[in-house]
């Protein structure tokens, strides 16, 4: 699961007041998406979203609409909406514009105080040992929610809203390749040794370092994905390859 999907939106259907309900329909379809229970291609039934929410089919339509801008689901002519499938030059497209996302934060991470530092360098040290006992009991699913949390800490850490937004739209687009998946993993030993070296570069206030290791080990992720697949025009991501 990505890392900043953390609540049951069911529950905040029920107890919130102060947010929009279209809003609050949008997070609930977003959440079915990311975990899984709506798999590229199918389809979202308005009236069943509604009667499964107890509300009027009107939110459903904003919510789904939000969802066609951010480029999650698309809208069909006398069909409906469905979640969307991603093509092989859209997550060519995203890794690029990911490496430049996490190269930025890793060199805005790394010019933080030494106090700060050290406390992220910490946090994102536990994220490697969590990912290293998840490699080792070939926990693909765990590795793959401790892999992008390492990045988030990253992410987080660099503090520019923007950027977090922008960061969750890519990488929530790529999660829906990975989940049309059909490659093999490989080279998660490779990649947790690379986040080594980007949390080390972090520690020592090494801005330059954090930065091109962060952009080279997105694109060394695309490229290992690339090359585990059984075709090019099926593109998909899979736990070590997400990075």
């Amino acid at each position: 699961m990505l890392p900043w999907i953390t609540l049951d939106t069911s529950d905040r259907i029920k107890t919130m007041r102060d947010t929009s309900l279209a809003k609050l329909v949008r997070e609930d379809l977003l959440e079915h998406i990311l975990q899984g229970h709506l798999q590229p291609g199918d389809r979202i039934n308005e009236p069943d979203v509604a009667k499964r929410l107890q509300v009027s089919r009107v939110p459903v339509r904003e919510a789904l609409r939000e969802l066609e801008s951010s480029g999650l689901v698309v809208s069909r002519k006398h069909a409906g909406v469905f979640v969307r499938a991603i093509e092989a030059q859209e997550v060519r497209d995203l890794y690029e514009i990911r490496s430049l996302l996490d190269g930025f934060a890793g060199a805005k991470a790394a010019t933080l105080p030494q106090a700060e530092r050290q406390a992220l360098t910490q946090a994102l040290n536990v994220s490697i040992a969590a990912m290293r006992q998840a490699h080792d009991k070939n926990r693909l699913s765990a590795y793959y929610s401790e892999n992008l949390h390492f990045h988030w800490l990253i992410v987080v850490a660099a503090r520019n809203e923007q950027l977090s937004r922008t960061y969750q739209e890519v990488v929530q687009k790529l999660h829906l390749a990975r989940l049309q998946s059909l490659a093999q993993v490989s080279g998660m030993a490779t990649s947790i040794a690379e986040h080594l070296k980007i949390s080390q570069a972090i520690e020592q206030g090494d801005a330059p370092s954090a930065q091109s290791l962060l952009a080279e080990h997105v694109t060394q992720a695309h490229q290992r994905l690339t090359r585990s697949m059984p075709s090019t025009e099926q593109i998909s991501t899979t736990p070590e390859e997400t990075t």
